[in-house]
């Protein structure tokens, strides 16, 4: 297969992965994770932007782009990716929807023990933590999958594409008054 082909299949199939981020942004608010509770260092241990409805509705969204993604490849003709059967349309997009929302969560945790608040700039702790568990999920639960699309090239190249898409999906849940601050 031609590498700039798989580059943007693979880049397309870990759309569920990246929207899963907006899905908990528009589903959150609800149910804080930590309950309000400390960390032993005194810091929250995530804060109050880390919700349960936030967790579920973002996989739930990333799932059903994964099944949006599978429905388009397979009824139009064109081979937007390589899910395979509709069973891995499910489980694949549910993973990945997973280890990125766990990444965003492991990002706060740092981020919270480093001392930035809730809303503060991170850095590549607001961008990479949710892009790198997604690819661990899929190494651990769907490792033919994750060997067959993401090692090398493709990983490289969405980690570098990333934080500006992080950042303009940011600006625009600040616009729609989704978000406290741009970034």
């Amino acid at each position: 297969m031609n590498e700039i082909l798989l580059v943007i299949q693979s880049i397309i199939m870990f759309i569920p992965a990246l929207i899963a981020n907006s899905g908990a942004v528009i589903t959150g608010g609800h149910f804080i994770i930590d309950r309000g509770k400390n960390f032993i260092d005194g810091r929250r241990i995530l804060g109050n932007g880390k919700t349960l409805s936030g967790f579920a509705g973002g996989i739930a969204i990333g799932t059903v782009t994964g099944l949006i993604i599978y429905a388009i490849s397979r009824f139009s003709g064109y081979a937007l990716g390589s899910y395979g059967t509709l069973y891995d349309a499910v489980v694949i997009p549910f993973v990945m929807a997973t280890g990125s929302l766990t990444g965003d969560i492991a990002g706060s945790f740092v981020k919270r023990r480093i001392g930035i608040d809730r809303g503060g700039k991170g850095g590549l702790l607001d961008q990479w933590p949710f892009a790198l568990m997604a690819f661990l999920f899929m190494y651990i639960f769907e490792r033919h999958y994750f060997i067959q699309h993401y090692v090398y090239i493709p990983m490289i190249v969405i980690l570098i594409i990333v934080p500006p898409i992080h950042r303009v999906v940011n600006i625009i849940g600040y616009k729609m008054h989704k978000k406290d601050v741009p970034w």
